[in-house]
């Protein structure tokens, strides 16, 4: 249990940090924009490119990742069916639908995989799959709906290709695709930057709760719990019954797809909806309760499964 409640604990600090700097005001009006601006266009690209251009892309097509990649279809897509039925819009509905199924694989997901699960390596799959797959999708689908944009649709059409994260994740699996050997002096500040990303996201995420509402409420309540309950439970079960029964796996392989499958929202997904001006306090209350309730669960998974 060490690694989920250690994973946890760095991320409550950080957040608590963030919260702190806004109720006292130390950056401004414009800090918690200005992280948000830093994460998105500078830090966060930087990071996915170093991290994409030297991994190991045949991991993405492994068997485990098939199953990641279903769970997290049938989470999201519950969420957008009920998006569409209910009226709430493209950009909500997109928003919602990665809180509920795009997991923490980086910042929680590899503490979480050195302690429970032994190996860091093994959170890699789940990492590329959303890098190179749901990005992707996501922030086009954003970009061409309109979310946050203004102009004629022919520039939306062509804002994908100018926006700095998916950009970066496509650049990233290029250099490793060809097998490019990128020296040290051009990687070295780029990964100097790409580490600030994590702290910069944690850190306005912390920030936007200054004053808030208690989370869950409100106009967006119907959202956050479709969300989050599709985050906590329906995705790990989703991935369990997959893994056990559909694709024959057992032992430390399941344990795998079902604490992966099991880790909350991602606080990215915060920065892309403050990014796109859309869903934020959906995206803000679903990613802190689905934080909240992962601890429980995946303390039973562990349990049960370890």
């Amino acid at each position: 249990m060490q690694g989920v409640l250690s994973g946890f604990a760095v991320i409550a600090v950080v957040i608590g940090v963030g919260y702190v700097i806004g109720r006292r005001d130390w950056l401004g009006v414009h800090g918690q924009e200005v992280l948000t601006k830093l994460a998105f266009y500078v830090a966060s690209p930087a990071l996915l490119f170093t991290l994409l251009a030297r991994a190991d892309l045949s991991v993405i097509f492994s068997g485990r990742l098939l199953v990641t990649a279903l769970s997290t279809a049938a989470a999201a897509g519950v969420f957008v069916a009920v998006g569409v039925v209910r009226g709430w819009g493209v950009g909500r509905t997109t928003i919602g639908a990665l809180c509920s199924s795009y997991v923490n694989s980086a910042n929680l997901g590899i503490p979480i995989a050195v302690y429970v699960l032994g190996d860091a390596s093994l959170v890699a799959p789940v990492l590329l799959f959303q890098l190179v797959v749901l990005n992707p999708i996501a922030l086009t689908v954003l970009d061409l709906s309109g979310a946050g944009a203004e102009g004629p649709m022919w520039r939306r059409l062509l804002s994908p290709l100018s926006n700095p994260i998916a950009v970066a994740t496509l650049a990233g699996v290029a250099v490793s695709a060809v097998g490019l050997d990128i020296p040290g002096p051009v990687l070295d500040p780029l990964t100097l930057i790409g580490n600030m990303s994590v702290p910069a996201v944690l850190l306005a995420f912390g920030i936007s709760l200054r004053g808030s509402a208690v989370p869950g409420r409100g106009s967006d309540r119907g959202a956050v719990l479709l969300s989050v309950t599709l985050k906590a439970v329906v995705q790990p079960l989703a991935a369990w019954a997959l893994g056990a029964h559909v694709f024959g796996l057992h032992g430390a392989a399941l344990l795998d797809v079902v604490v992966t499958s099991a880790l909350p929202a991602a606080q990215n997904l915060y920065t892309y909806a403050s990014q796109y001006r859309v869903a934020e306090t959906l995206a803000r209350d679903a990613i802190l309760l689905s934080t909240t309730a992962s601890v429980p669960v995946l303390v039973v998974v562990a349990t049960l499964l370890g």
